[in-house]
This record gives C-alpha cells, sequence and structure tokens, in this order.
C-alpha cells in the first residue's frame, strides 16, 4: 500500500509525530509514497493523491478538511491524527500510533461523509467538507437573507449571517450558533441563522436531494462574505444568487477502532476538556 502524508507542523507534537508514523508505516511493509508540511495543496500534491492508496493527515480537523476535498476528488480514504486540542474527525490521538498495525491487518472500516457543492456564479464553484458560512461585513446594517429550497421561499430573515452544513459540519461553527448535532450517515443539509433578529430564526434540516438558492436584500449598503470551510472568502452581492447541493463527491474516513463518532461526541463534547 503506498501512502500519501501531510502534515500541519505549526501544531505541537506534529513534526515528532510525522517521523513516528513514517516508521510506523515502513515497518508493517507500507511505503510513504510522498509527503507535505504545506498548507496549501501543490499539484505535485495532488498527484500524489491521485496515485496514492491513502492519505494520513496529522494535525487537526483544519488539516482534514484542506486535504480531504482532494482524497474525496480521488476517491481515496483517509485517515487523520490528531496533533491539535479538539480533533473531531480525526481517527488516533497522536500517541496511538501502534494502532496503525490494523491498517495492514485491514482491521479498519471506511465510512463516506457526504459533501457540499457550493455554486457562486462568477465566483467558481466550491467543495465543502463542513459549512459555507455567509456573513454580513464588519459594522455592516443587518441585511435580509432569502432562502429557497427546491423553488419554494422557506425564509426571509435579517441576521448577522446563514449557515449551510454537511452532518460533519454540525459539530463545528453550527453547533456554536445552537444548531443540533447530526450523525454523519445521515444524508441532509442543516440550515443555522447566526443571531437572527427574529423569536423564529430556529435551525432546519433540508433534505440531501434539494437544491437551496440564497439571495440577500442589503440594508443601508450592508454587505454579505461568503465563506466555505473557513478558507474562502467572497464577496456576495445583491443580485448574486448562490445554489447549494449535495456534490457527487464523498469523503471516505478510516476508522480504526470503530463507534469514531459516538465516541468522539462523548469524549470531546460531552466531556469537558482537560
Amino acid at each position: 500500500m503506498n501512502i500519501f502524508i501531510c502534515a500541519n507542523v505549526s501544531k505541537e507534537k506534529s513534526a515528532e509525530t510525522v517521523d513516528v508514523v513514517m516508521n510506523k508505516i515502513k515497518s508493517i511493509g507500507f511505503e510513504v509514497s510522498g509527503f507535505s508540511d504545506s498548507r496549501e495543496v501543490s499539484p505535485e500534491a495532488e498527484a500524489f493523491i491521485r496515485d496514492c492508496d491513502m492519505v494520513i493527515t496529522i494535525g487537526g480537523d483544519g488539516t482534514i478538511i484542506r486535504w480531504g476535498r482532494y482524497a474525496a476528488k480521488y476517491e481515496k480514504p483517509l485517515l487523520g491524527i490528531n496533533t491539535g486540542r479538539l480533533g473531531f474527525m480525526t481517527t488516533l490521538e497522536y500517541n496511538d500510533i501502534d494502532r496503525l498495525d490494523r491498517l495492514k491487518t485491514e482491521e479498519y472500516s471506511i465510512t463516506e461523509r457526504m459533501l457540499l457543492e457550493v455554486d457562486c456564479g462568477n465566483n467558481g464553484t466550491y467543495t465543502a467538507v463542513n459549512d459555507v458560512v455567509f456573513t454580513k461585513n464588519k459594522y455592516a446594517k443587518l441585511p435580509e437573507f432569502c432562502v429557497n429550497v427546491d423553488g419554494f421561499e422557506v425564509t426571509r430573515i435579517r441576521a448577522d449571517g446563514i449557515i449551510f452544513s454537511t452532518p460533519t459540519g454540525s459539530t463545528a461553527y453550527s453547533l456554536a450558533a445552537g444548531g443540533p448535532i447530526i450523525a454523519p450517515d445521515a444524508k441532509c443539509i442543516e440550515f443555522t441563522p447566526l443571531c437572527a433578529h427574529s423569536l423564529f430564526g430556529r435551525p432546519m434540516i433540508f433534505s440531501s436531494d434539494s437544491e437551496i438558492s440564497v439571495s440577500f436584500k442589503g440594508y443601508e449598503k450592508s454587505g454579505v462574505i461568503i465563506n466555505v470551510d473557513g478558507d474562502d472568502d467572497l464577496d456576495f452581492n445583491e443580485n448574486d444568487i448562490v445554489k447549494i447541493r449535495r456534490s457527487l463527491l464523498a469523503l471516505k474516513l478510516v476508522d480504526i477502532d470503530g463507534g469514531g463518532f459516538y465516541n468522539a461526541v462523548h469524549n470531546k463534547l460531552m466531556t469537558p476538556l482537560k
């Protein structure tokens, strides 16, 4: 098996974890086909992902999100090793490297996470692992967001912003904004308002088969920014329409111990961090 490793070396423990992981991979008879410690996915790194059998990330959830888009593009399974603070999507902690033996014995499972396709018109089309967030510009007046689902208007709401997330992203910004936790194998799109100026601004769950259209009406020159997975800040104008739907791609995450999602909910969300 050929494995491509990518690491966020700004995280504490990452650099030493890289060496331990590489030695472990080689000791079980696998090959490390490439390595990247860059935050940017270069054409060379993308080629390594295309040709490898599995991707291993070393860092936190952000590292999985960044490289996961490309793993999904080439249908490669991804295993995350946590050297960050939360690491909700990761499979192993940095002190659990010995469990990589299970890759050799095939004692692991693969779960598929649905992604979102975000069509921003002239600004391009993006893939979201977690979410797409619409927020008002700093110091701007509250815009009025209009959300249509399959051609039907669902809501017009004045708010600081709105979030559309995957089930994976339900434990990220959406959770902090009051949205529910959604099991990762559910197929749906979550809508969560941010600080809505309304008594009726509540989260909603839409079918993954739906196409969602978003526009907004400004107030005293209020402006809106679109952010996809925390990486892309795109201007959103009053005449623009953004379309959100389920992506044809899926992220395949390796689960070595089983019950990874519910263990993470219990250990990392329901239990105070030490």
